[in-house]
């Protein structure tokens, strides 16, 4: 992404695990599922929502876990257990009247590739592997599970020139 950047995104999207988590799965002895958020990650979906961009997560994993996590940030579109994100995301766009060109994703892995090649801003976090992040506009400096989404907010809204509005709404 280049500092020049001022048309803001008309929608933010992101996977979660290894964006928001650090990738790993938990697993207790009685089979319950564990995920770790860190709490940096909910003030990107606030600072989103300051400037009037709604924010989606799309993932293909489908945990209870992350709808109570989606649902307590207020996210806007949540989808999970989705095999083609760009279909999944696609169907979104339409329903919006947006194009790929309006959207800003962050993802990491072999199922972001289709998204990351079609949005208008994309990043990965820093423990993507290198082929995930050559695909990038930009890679966070925060590894997933750190504050990635987070970063990943504040920069657009930083280059885009909204950063400091949205700060005195906070």
């Amino acid at each position: 992404m280049t500092t020049d950047l001022l048309e803001l995104p008309k929608l933010i999207l992101t996977d979660i695990d290894g964006v928001w988590t650090d990738g790993g799965m938990y697993y207790d002895q009685m089979g319950n599922e564990w995920k770790r958020f860190h709490t940096y990650d909910s003030a990107g979906v606030l600072f989103a929502h300051r400037a009037g961009i709604p924010v989606g997560i799309v993932t293909g994993e489908a945990t209870e876990i992350v709808r109570r996590r989606a649902e307590k940030l207020k996210v806007d579109y949540l989808f999970q257990g989705v095999h083609d994100k760009v279909s999944t995301i696609q169907s979104l766009l339409d329903e919006l009247e947006l194009s790929w060109q309006e959207v800003a994703y962050i993802g990491d892995d072999l199922n972001d590739r289709g998204v990351l090649t079609k949005a208008g801003i994309t990043a990965t976090p820093a423990n993507a592997p290198l082929y995930i992040q050559s695909l990038a506009s930009f890679v966070t400096q925060a590894k997933g599970g750190e504050g990635a989404f987070r970063e990943f907010v504040e920069t657009i809204l930083t280059r885009g020139g909204a950063m400091e509005q949205v700060l005195e709404k906070v």
